[in-house]
């Protein structure tokens, strides 16, 4: 469970009763979609023939430019999560990776959910020994993408939701 029992109002959409602008909305989609693709390559190398995780990343930004609707880009989700569950290691969290993109669509905070599991994918990448460092560097890399508009409250995210995301976030 990547979400917290008390939401974070800057992470909910204004018209929910939160801060969250639209923009900011969509820039949370946009740094959540790169984190997932950074890794999808885990995933393809796997099952090149499962287009689901790449498709759910396309809607996710499909969503940002108002070409589909949030239900589409949240059903995309579903099926890139369903594309993980007979796998492990690195190809999984790939896929959840996907799906977790796909889902910010409908609920912002799942942004970090992307962001944890492309994580998660590095580290399962490598050897044990060389884990952690590609953790960080993934985490880094990550951070390295945030656009300055969302940059604070990601981290501040982060930092608040560590301990449930794996704690992942410390880099």
């Amino acid at each position: 469970m990547i979400l917290p029992k008390d939401r974070d109002p800057r992470l909910i959409t204004i018209r929910r009763g939160g801060t969250l602008t639209d923009p900011d909305h969509r820039l949370l989609a946009l740094w959540a979609a790169a984190c997932a693709e950074h890794v999808l390559h885990f995933f393809e190398s796997a099952q090149p023939s499962d287009p689901r995780p790449r498709e759910a990343i396309e809607q996710i930004r499909a969503w940002t430019r108002g070409e589909i609707r949030m239900s589409q880009s949240r059903a995309a989700g579903g099926h890139a999560m369903a594309a993980a569950r007979d796998l492990s290691g690195a190809p999984r969290h790939a896929a959840y990776a996907a799906g977790q993109a796909a889902v910010v669509a409908h609920v912002a905070a799942h942004d970090l959910g992307a962001a944890a599991y492309a994580i998660k994918a590095a580290r399962a990448a490598v050897p044990k020994p060389q884990a952690e460092t590609a953790a960080t560097l993934e985490c880094r890399w990550q951070r390295g993408q945030l656009p300055a508009a969302i940059r604070e409250l990601v981290l501040d995210d982060q930092q608040a939701r560590n301990e449930i995301c794996w704690s992942v976030f410390d880099c």
